[in-house]
């Protein structure tokens, strides 16, 4: 249940976040009158995402027992992948997200409602495809049979949108880069189960070969229906008697991924795009200094033969730029 909960907070909250920028920058610049196609761009996102989810859920039970293993399979293989494009992908640029989001709505409000119906659907539409198609993947890997696992993924959606409201109100304000450093990380190893289940569907569907070829076999040292047992398959879509494949796979996915994402990053400019930068500041100074002044045009004329020559000299080959 943890393991789906935390799916729903993470990117619940990612969606939230993505609402709150647009409707704060709307609000901010006075274009409460754009607030209402966004909304309906919101809504339509939401719309589509339960519906993708409800046919993912009630196509798959027309079909035979191989076709549902076989699809249930490839959809959770396509699912680690997105999740893991997605967390890397949030992870090199939240940073700017709020610029890019705020660039969108500009050019959508010179457009008109039209597209700013479309910023919404593509902002949010994106996280809901992605959550919907996750989160059936990981429901269908950790059911034992309850409704544990969608109480989970629910629960996590609603504190995501508590969240996302407490943001909106400045009412709560934590670190998050570091945030999403963590549940990023936890989500991968989530990732991971999920892809060791679809392996298993794929052997299930005869896709894949090895479905007796077994790993190890706990199942007396952890029963699957044991409090632990549950736990360790809610948290971890842990398997007592897993097949070799899966457990290769499983590694093979884990290990590499979880280094590459838990490797420092710098996180700021570098020192010639600081220095180009104090350069463009004191040659942006000397031009307000002399403004109005006899000289002006001539110093104004200095200060951007300066900026020039500074960014030719930044942007020698070998040089760092931002």
């Amino acid at each position: 249940m943890f393991g789906n909960y935390l799916i729903g907070l993470r990117e619940g909250l990612e969606a939230g976040l993505v609402v709150c920028i647009l409707i704060a920058y709307l609000v901010k610049t006075d274009h409460r009158e754009a607030l209402r196609p966004i909304w309906i761009g919101i809504g339509v996102a939401v719309g589509i995402a339960l519906a993708f989810g409800a046919g993912l859920e009630f196509g798959s039970q027309e079909l035979t027992f191989e076709a549902q293993e076989l699809l249930g399979g490839s959809l959770s293989i396509l699912a680690v992948v997105l999740v893991t494009w997605m967390v890397f992908w949030m992870r090199r640029t939240a940073r700017h997200l709020r610029a890019e989001l705020h660039g969108r709505l500009d050019a959508a409000l010179r457009m008109g409602t039209g597209a700013l119906v479309t910023t919404a659907f593509l902002a949010v539409g994106r996280e809901g495809l992605e959550t919907a198609l996750f989160v059936w993947a990981s429901v269908r890997a950790s059911s034992d049979g309850t409704s544990a696992p969608l109480i989970g993924v629910l629960l996590g959606i609603a504190t995501a949108v508590l969240l996302a409201w407490l943001f909106y109100r400045g009412a709560l304000r934590i670190n998050l880069a570091r945030f999403f450093t963590w549940t990023g990380g936890m989500l991968v190893v989530v990732a991971a189960g999920v892809l060791a289940y679809g392996v298993h569907d794929l052997q299930e569907a005869r896709f894949l070969d090895g479905l007796a070829n077994k790993a190890f076999d706990v199942s007396a040292t952890i029963p699957p229906d044991s409090w632990y047992g549950t736990l360790l398959k809610g948290v971890f879509n842990f398997q007592p008697d897993p097949t070799v494949l899966q457990v290769t796979v499983w590694a093979l996915y884990l290990i590499p991924t979880l280094v590459l994402f838990l490797a420092p990053v710098g996180s700021g400019p570098s020192v010639p795009v600081k220095k180009q930068k104090a350069i463009d500041e004191k040659a942006e100074a000397a031009v307000e200094g002399t403004r109005g002044d006899d000289g002006g045009d001539r110093a104004g004329a200095d200060g951007e033969r300066l900026r020039d020559g500074a960014r030719r000299a930044g942007t020698a080959p070998g040089g760092d730029e931002e």
